[in-house]
């Protein structure tokens, strides 16, 4: 007996990994602790912000370096699945206008409290993070791109984003 099988490309993604990331958010959480920790000022705001942090979140594990590029995951049946709602650059970027100096701390906050329960759920006795900026060119007039003066790079605009390499104290036979 031969079985066939119909094969649309509709929910094909490339973005598969998005799956691993936001479903350990939600086990996780992360997401809740959010929601619950960083409070605007403005309650419109409020309303938006978990679906623009989504946003953030997968368009920053992709790759995503312009808001113009969030476009990409707009039809993307996997976001869709987790009921993300990609919205226009320009709506992104007024989002992002709402961080002040308060939200941006409580953002920090929350960072530390979901590296403290990940790491106390992972048992490890230290870890060292080691954190280096990176210089990266860039086209036109970016946000956080400023204009370098050093002699190998005069005229260029360039980002300087840090990056963190984390290593554990784990016995060689469980790295």
């Amino acid at each position: 007996m031969i079985n066939k099988i119909e094969f649309s490309a509709r929910n094909l993604t490339s973005n598969a990994g998005l799956f691993l990331l936001l479903e350990h958010a939600n086990q996780h959480r992360i997401f809740d602790l959010i929601d619950r920790d960083l409070v605007f000022d403005n309650a419109s705001t409020n309303k938006i912000k978990m679906n623009h942090i989504k946003t953030m979140l997968c368009g920053n594990f992709i790759g995503i370096d312009k808001l113009e590029r969030l476009k990409l995951l707009q039809s993307d049946p996997l976001v869709n699945e987790f009921n993300i709602s990609i919205r226009e650059p320009e709506t992104v970027s007024r989002f992002l206008g709402n961080f002040s100096y308060k939200t941006t701390h409580m953002l920090r906050e929350i960072n530390f409290k979901i590296f403290r329960m990940l790491l106390k759920k992972s048992k490890l006795k230290a870890i060292t993070i080691d954190i280096d900026s990176s210089v990266v060119n860039v086209e036109g007039h970016q946000e956080g791109a400023v204009m370098r003066s050093t002699q190998e790079a005069k005229g260029t605009i360039q980002k300087s984003p840090a990056t963190a390499v984390i290593t554990s104290n784990l016995p060689s036979a469980m790295n």
